[in-house]
């Protein structure tokens, strides 16, 4: 059975999280058909990280299929408790309050040292403390007779003192601002940090083929009948169109485009922002990047919608290879490949 999975604007891709995981040799099921019966199947529905979360393993040892689940529960609710803006006890959220975080947990700082990483290789296009951006355009649309052009630009140039990475310090020891402002949003990466991590949990339990949506898409083999899996990319403004696809195998997807929220009726001012303008890019509809982790695929997707085509290329070309698809804003498609 052929598995599909639709990046649209029909849905936002921070709205819905996934996982659907087969053994060896268990073709993969959607969530509504009947399993065959040998199948044992362990379903968790829940929320997470402010979105929907739908987790279906399917094994042919009962056993496995409880161990798995539970294993990958329990990781998303640890990670929760680490990334989440939603949650006024996170460590994300304590650091964003105090300016600084001692005995940070370890995976927030390997989050924020991989941040660096890739905001170096994209010249500073990847950048998760634009947090201060996002709260001043909130503040400027939720008044009466917001004025529609957006802050003014001598508002938002005071607001670029608090943006930029090279500002934060990161060590195992301390996270902390160096400037008064500050604020952190992972929002750009850690959704493929946590889709990795539940990756690696249904492989210790032996899930050896399974494709895992969490806002980014990662494959873990190939389908178990042999074929790659499968992903479509859809044009965000013909969501039921023919969409172009991408086979995954021991590969990830992600797809960021300004379509999942915006400040404003007409789009034009979203969630994603140029950490140089401080203003939302509009190069392109939605861009998509297959790499071989999910982390990477939803940092790059982020960074590369403020980015030329070129100055893409040169990116991947620095870091060693992959796929990007952009969908232009006059509705063109471009692959790159390195």
């Amino acid at each position: 059975m052929s598995t599909k999975l639709l990046l649209s604007a029909a849905t936002s891709r921070r709205r819905v999280l996934g996982i659907s995981a087969a053994a060896a040799g268990l073709a993969l099921l959607p969530f509504s058909a009947p399993l065959r019966a040998a199948a044992r199947l362990a379903a968790w529905d829940g929320i997470a990280l402010g979105a929907k979360v739908s987790i279906r393993i399917h094994h042919d040892d009962e056993r496995v299929t409880e161990q798995a689940l539970q294993s990958v529960v329990q990781e998303l609710r640890r990670l929760e408790a680490v990334f989440s803006l939603y949650r006024e006890d996170s460590a994300l959220s304590q650091l964003n309050k105090r300016g600084s975080l001692i005995a940070p947990p370890a995976e927030l700082v390997e989050l924020l040292q991989t941040s660096k990483h890739y905001a170096s290789v994209t010249d500073g296009a990847f950048d998760p403390t634009i947090q201060p951006l996002w709260q001043l355009y909130s503040q400027h649309f939720s008044k009466p007779g917001a004025a529609a052009q957006g802050p003014e630009a001598d508002v938002i140039a005071a607001r670029l003192e608090a943006v930029g990475l090279e500002h934060v310090l990161v060590s195992r020891d301390r996270i902390a601002f160096r400037r008064p402002g500050m604020a952190i949003s992972l929002n750009g990466i850690a959704q493929g940090f946590i889709t990795d991590r539940a990756i690696e949990r249904l492989r210790e339990h032996g899930i050896a083929h399974t494709l895992v949506d969490m806002g980014e898409s990662r494959a873990l083999g190939q389908h178990p009948d042999g074929r790659p899996w499968q992903a479509m990319i859809a044009d965000p403004l013909k969501p039921q169109g023919k969409g172009q696809i991408v086979p995954l195998i021991d590969m990830a997807l992600a797809t960021s485009g300004g379509y999942g929220f915006s400040f404003d009726p007409t789009g034009r001012f979203h969630h994603i922002f140029d950490p140089h303008s401080g203003r939302s890019p509009q190069l392109y509809r939605s861009v998509s990047v297959l790499m071989p982790t999910a982390t990477g695929a939803d940092a790059l997707s982020t960074a590369f919608s403020s980015l030329s085509p070129e100055d893409i290329r040169k990116v991947m070309t620095v870091l060693g290879g992959g796929q990007v698809y952009l969908t232009t804003v006059e509705g063109r498609q471009v692959t790159i490949s390195v």
